[in-house]
């Protein structure tokens, strides 16, 4: 039942706070004291921005010093690792459409199996970067921003671009 009034309170009340660099972090105090009580995991020092969305969020792991991007769209069962930085307007998807049968049209098709996305620790994900369902980002990536990923990449990669392509390992 807590989950379910925090729940309430972010979304009709606190994702509208400021952001959380403004008026000493009330906003982004509020939103974390909120998401402690909704996600499934949310460690110490996360910072959630206004006007994030996370579903029920009750499935989302998020570890400590880690971020949610202003206007982010994160599904359920999402797991983010420690010090993640997250740039505003990211998308990451869970399901999509199937399209493999030519002889009917994609619209009754129905939906692919829903699926997880990991990110790892100490990763930094540009603004506006779109993920596919699935996604694991390793450890120590930096993504670009506006890239959309469609595949994994090694850790400690830098990516970028539409889709993301490999733009030089950082070790």
């Amino acid at each position: 039942m807590r989950q379910v009034f925090c729940l309430a309170l972010y979304y009709g009340f606190a994702q509208y706070l400021p952001k959380s660099n403004t008026f000493g972090n009330m906003g982004g105090s509020i939103r974390y004291l909120l998401c402690r009580q909704i996600f499934k995991k949310c460690g110490k020092h996360v910072n959630i921005e206004r006007k994030a969305h996370f579903a029920s969020g009750v499935d989302i792991e998020i570890g400590d010093y880690s971020g949610i991007g202003i206007n982010a769209q994160i599904p359920n069962g999402t797991i983010i690792g420690d010090y993640v930085m997250m740039g505003p307007n990211c998308f990451i998807m869970d399901v999509n459409h199937r399209t493999s049968d030519v002889t009917k049209p994609m619209a009754l098709q129905g939906m692919v199996e829903k699926k997880i996305t990991k990110i790892g620790n100490d990763v930094w994900i540009g603004r506006e970067v779109h993920m596919t369902s699935g996604r694991t980002i390793a450890d120590g990536t930096i993504v670009a921003m506006a890239s959309v990923l469609t595949k994994d990449f090694p850790p400690y990669s830098v990516v970028g671009g539409n889709p993301a392509r490999l733009i030089k390992s950082r070790k």
